[in-house]
């Protein structure tokens, strides 16, 4: 399943479009051309990706330690479940958790780092905007990281959220350069199939948990003797990871 990671960021790229299209288009340096307008727009998506890369690291430990008390099919139900609800939580009451949390104050403060680092207009700075704009709150970087979570070992939840940063790279890319090649209606339409998509990807990681015998859709996977998680597509060995 770690291919949907990539999949799922080429799928929310236009979601990513519409919710931080604002900043990359509003990145300074060199406005009209040349090598420093090219490599700070450049530097600020892979700052984007090694956030995301970062944080998979932390799904990852999350799950590790689930997968204790869960088998690993289980973890993945659990973790297409959480991406259903992501999907149904109303705005409101994310907001009222932010609060409740503490979080907004956080989140205040991180806009206004942000801040910070766009007034420095130098090429490096774009990269520390991009770093700190993977930690904004985006329902689709949530639902990879529920993704993240189902995977059998930290360095396969890195990877997964890494495929997923790069799936977004292509078209924040282009928009960076060029926000006129990408027409507001057309962000306006992926942007109401996020929870289509999202919804689909739920469905396959619950199809994954429960063993159907279908090949790389729902292998069988069977708790190995030592720990591990052996998983059989079709009733054949497939992929066996015993740590």
């Amino acid at each position: 399943m770690i291919w949907a990671g990539f999949l799922f960021g080429i799928l929310g790229s236009f979601h990513c479009v519409g919710m931080c299209g604002p900043i990359a288009l509003a990145l300074p340096v060199g406005r009209g051309a040349g090598l420093s307008f090219v490599t700070g727009r450049l530097l600020y998506n892979l700052g984007r990706i090694v956030t995301y890369t970062a944080l998979g690291a932390l799904a990852g430990a999350v799950g590790k330690s689930l997968q204790i008390a869960l088998f690993q099919q289980t973890l993945s139900i659990v973790s297409g479940v959480l991406i259903l609800l992501v999907l149904v939580i109303p705005v409101a009451l994310i907001g009222k958790f932010r609060s409740f949390t503490g979080f907004g104050k956080l989140l205040t403060l991180l806009k206004k780092t942000i801040a910070r680092y766009f007034g420095k207009n130098s090429t490096w700075a774009l990269g520390v905007v991009g770093l700190l704009n993977g930690l904004l709150p985006c329902g689709f970087v949530y639902f990879a990281l529920a993704g993240a979570m189902s995977m059998s070992s930290i360095p396969a939840a890195m990877l997964y959220m890494f495929l997923f940063g790069l799936g977004t790279f292509p078209l924040m890319f282009i928009l960076s350069l060029s926000g006129k090649l990408i027409q507001p209606r057309i962000r306006h339409f992926f942007n109401r199939s996020v929870p289509y998509v999202a919804g689909v990807l739920a469905l396959l990681f619950i199809l994954r948990g429960l063993n159907l015998g279908i090949p790389y859709v729902s292998p069988v996977m069977a708790q190995s003797k030592t720990g591990g998680t052996q998983i059989h597509a079709c009733g054949h060995p497939k992929i066996a990871n015993a740590e």
